[in-house]
């Protein structure tokens, strides 16, 4: 740890080339989800916001009908193989969409802007999910506790540089072509993907490992619906299910109130769209500093358990704060905090929960986890608010929900936290008896 990068990154000099791999990857993704984003949140506000809202249902019903599509692949094919096919997927779907507004742009209305909406938050939901998958499964507890947040920032810088990828290209080249420069991003992904899988476990500088090498060769096997019925035999699945799934409730929670405050203002819509990408900048940078210098040190020494937990805090007091005050001001402070904690600490350290899983469960559980159960935890979110919405329900309302659900959420983070590590000594202990006893 002499070098100078080891010591503020916490990243051991032999791991510095597969990290910047795993970084540029997770930049190549984010890049080529946000170059579109903006046009996904143009055409689904096309109905209103109640529309929406059936929206996230319709994206529910669709990533569970994926699902086992995905969990046929895993079993059938090799690792690099399924992620490639993913991959390639999403990558025609966009040229497919780009040949349909170019050859046929009479048929572009709010119909096909809301298939769009909907077959983008599936493709948004899979190609992260696909891509810390594979992050969980080549790299250790140890190493993800260390530099899990070190790699999100490849997402984050992505995430800032997609948005303006498309404020300098949309004009010049036009809307269509940006799907092209989204696939372009995909496939600068995918190559990425294949070094990093193609680096061996020991240039990795794996230490006390507890699993054997992985051999590419080899097929994960299983049957295609085997992630659904691994998270409800587990109750470590399960309670990373359900704390996906508060975790959904309450960021639906806060998109929501986002829409009805902004909805009300009389300013334009320039100024509004002005207000809110200079929060989105703040947020940001927040998110950037932390991630690069604080993330990957807070999980090693506070612990996964207390990193998961101060996310549900934030929120407990983002919402008491924004029912004592209802201003903008304070939805504004709270959504930045929330987003900077959640992209920064939370998510690395969510991710380090699959390190000390099976395979399989590595990618069918969590597939089912990230997609299906993310979406209905949006569904339920989105519906719990439109009610009180449609009671006359304020502020006070949905903060007499959210306050409670945190709470128990946080408590939710320090059990997964611990069983953990639980789990992690415990294969440790295996893999020590097996080295003993092997002749």
């Amino acid at each position: 740890m002499s070098n100078p990068f080891a010591k503020l990154f916490n990243i051991h000099r032999e791991e510095i080339f597969p990290v910047m791999l795993a970084v540029l990857f997770f930049f190549c993704v984010l890049t080529a989800l946000m170059v579109l984003r903006p046009a996904r949140e143009a055409l689904g506000i096309q109905g209103g916001i109640e529309t929406v809202r059936w929206l996230f249902v319709g994206t529910a019903v669709i990533t569970l009908l994926v699902n086992p599509v995905f969990g046929l692949l895993v079993s059938r094919l090799r690792r690099l193989t399924f992620i490639t096919t993913t991959y390639a997927f999403f990558g025609f779907s966009l040229i497919a969409f780009y040949l349909v507004m170019t050859r046929a742009p009479n048929i572009i209305g709010v119909i096909s802007g809301q298939i769009f909406y909907v077959w983008f938050s599936v493709f948004n939901l899979f190609i992260t999910m696909v891509f810390w998958a594979l992050m969980a499964d080549r790299f250790t507890l140890d190493q993800g506790k260390r530099f899990f947040g070190v790699i999100a920032v490849g997402g984050t810088c992505g995430a800032i540089f997609g948005p303006w990828l498309t404020s300098v290209l949309a004009e010049p080249l036009g809307t269509p072509a940006l799907l092209l420069v989204s696939t372009g991003f995909l496939a600068l992904a995918m190559a990425a993907c294949w070094a990093i899988t193609h680096i061996q476990p020991d240039r990795i500088g794996r230490t006390h490992e507890t699993r054997p090498a992985i051999d590419e060769r080899e097929l994960i096997g299983g049957k295609a619906w085997e992630g659904f019925r691994a998270v409800f035999q587990s109750r470590y699945l399960l309670g990373i299910a359900i704390y996906v799934t508060i975790l959904a409730i309450v960021v639906t929670f806060i998109y929501f109130t986002r829409l009805q405050m902004v909805a009300e203002l009389g300013e334009s819509t320039d100024q509004r769209t002005t207000l809110f990408a200079r929060i989105d900048l703040i947020t940001q940078a927040a998110t950037l500093i932390m991630q690069a210098l604080v993330a990957g040190h807070l999980m090693k020494r506070l612990g996964v358990h207390i990193t998961l937990a101060l996310l549900p805090l934030t929120t407990v007091l983002g919402f008491i704060g924004l029912a004592m005050v209802g201003s903008l001001a304070a939805l504004i402070t709270l959504e930045a905090s929330f987003r900077a904690v959640q992209r920064a600490i939370m998510r690395p350290a969510r991710e380090t929960l699959y390190t000390v899983s099976s395979r399989e469960d590595k990618y069918k559980a969590k597939a089912f986890i990230d997609t299906f159960v993310y979406r209905g935890g949006d569904v339920v979110g989105a519906q719990v608010e439109g009610l009180l919405g449609r009671l006359g329900m304020g502020l006070a309302a949905v903060a007499s929900v959210a306050v409670p659900l945190a709470l128990m959420w946080a408590l939710l983070g320090l059990w997964l936290g611990r069983t953990q590590q639980s789990i992690a000594t415990a294969l440790e202990s295996e893999d020590t008896t097996d080295k003993r006893t092997s002749p």
